[in-house]
């Protein structure tokens, strides 16, 4: 299975996302809880899929999204966020995302969009 890198500012979502793709098969490798730590694991780890928050301190997701890019034009980011506004989901895809899921999401919602890229 797909081993997944999560980066969220919030320690109940990650616990939340971790739970829900390892109860799939997915394996979870690492959290970050800000952009710049997200981008830093991404390099380190090298993990196939990542779940990125937009509103982060240090660094946004969108950033991350950007500087992970810079670093591996194939990366499959999904993005994760309460901002569902049509100008972010632009520009997240438009950055690189590969997909985006709004918050709150259920179960179902987000094992779809990881699947779609595992």
């Amino acid at each position: 299975m797909a081993k997944v890198l999560i980066v969220d500012d919030a320690a109940f979502m990650r616990i939340s996302i971790k739970n829900m793709l390892t109860k799939n098969g997915y394996e979870v490798i690492g959290e970050a809880e800000n952009g710049l730590i997200g981008v830093e694991l991404y390099k380190e780890l090298q993990p196939d899929i990542v779940t990125m928050d937009i509103t982060m301190p240090e660094m946004s997701g969108l950033d991350a999204l950007k500087e992970i890019q810079k670093h591996d034009p194939q990366a499959k980011v999904v993005m994760v966020s309460a901002m569902g506004q049509e100008a972010m989901v632009r520009e997240a895809i438009v950055s690189g995302a590969k997909g985006f899921i709004v918050k709150p999401f259920k179960e179902e919602g987000i094992i779809a969009a990881i699947k779609k890229l595992a």
